[in-house]
């Protein structure tokens, strides 16, 4: 094989560009971790894909053209998952982030990637509607949301900002969202639906494609899209599902800094290009593991 000056190729198969980026230096693949650990990345995922999606759109959708189109919403999990898991693979094979990958091919991919993360939730949605939700469950002035989406906003920044490691503090909190939520769901499941209800999704899926047309034209095509797009985590969600990979310490993300608190963090938290590792038997049986 032979080098450019926009990629670097090895006899091992590693093929990273490197006009925009350094090559990447050789490390030790490490030993996979324990089972228990792989735990706290997917509950964050889980967490943050708990939302718009699951919550409006899909009973919005539902109460228009009943469960014969929730077959829509495996296309959205179906493309998540081979998604993610090739983000996840990026980042076990070479410690970057999924952004860093792409901007090795073209340096604007992080600024694309940074806009497409924060103007999505740049305003203070979710707050307002969880203020919102506690003043009709306590019997509240509406004229008190305000007040208690700033003491959520600023609750929120404080906890990250005085975390010694970032992610320990959001997966710890996940884990208790997800258990509330999970046991909600179970019990919603018990009262309010039965075996018919969930048959129905198969049983009603070939009337939901044959009308499929009417249904496009009566709830609109974005409404629809937005459902497939939302079935899962969606959006910059995916990408940030390297940043757990990496800061879990999971395959070559074990030689990355993680990200910590500037205020309480031990270590470091400055932006750092991958690695790669020597393709050979030892290094496959990890890799495998």
């Amino acid at each position: 094989m032979t080098e450019t000056m926009s990629s670097k190729a090895s006899a091992d198969g590693w093929n990273e560009p490197t006009k925009n980026l350094p090559p990447l230096e050789v490390r030790e693949l490490p030993e996979p971790v324990p089972l228990g650990k792989l735990i706290g990345a997917s509950v964050i995922l889980l967490a943050t894909a708990l939302g718009s999606g699951e919550l409006l759109i899909w009973p919005y959708i539902t109460t228009q053209a009943g469960v014969g189109l929730l077959w829509l919403a495996t296309l959205g999990f179906l493309s998540q998952y081979f998604l993610n898991m090739e983000i996840e693979r990026y980042t076990l094979a070479t410690g970057e982030t999924a952004v860093t990958g792409f901007s090795r091919f073209w340096k604007p991919w992080g600024i694309v990637f940074v806009l497409g993360a924060i103007l999505p939730n740049a305003f203070p949605g979710w707050a307002a509607s969880a203020a919102t939700s506690l003043t009709y469950l306590f019997g509240l002035s509406e004229a008190t949301v305000p007040w208690i989406v700033t003491v959520l906003l600023i609750s929120i920044g404080l906890a990250i900002t005085v975390s010694p490691v970032v992610y320990n503090t959001i997966e710890r909190v996940e884990m208790v969202l997800v258990v509330i939520i999970i046991a909600f769901l179970g019990l919603a499941i018990v009262i309010a639906t039965d075996l018919s209800a969930w048959t129905g999704i198969v049983t009603e899926a070939p009337e939901g494609v044959a009308n499929l047309p009417r249904y496009i034209n009566e709830i609109g095509i974005a409404t629809i899209l937005g459902a497939i797009a939302f079935a899962g985590a969606g959006g910059a969600n995916n990408l940030c599902q390297s940043n757990y990979i990496r800061d879990k310490g999971m395959g070559m993300g074990v030689h990355i800094p993680r990200i910590v608190s500037p205020i309480t963090g031990e270590e470091e938290a400055r932006p750092a290009t991958g690695y790669s590792f020597e393709v050979n038997e030892e290094n496959l049986r990890r890799w495998d593991g």
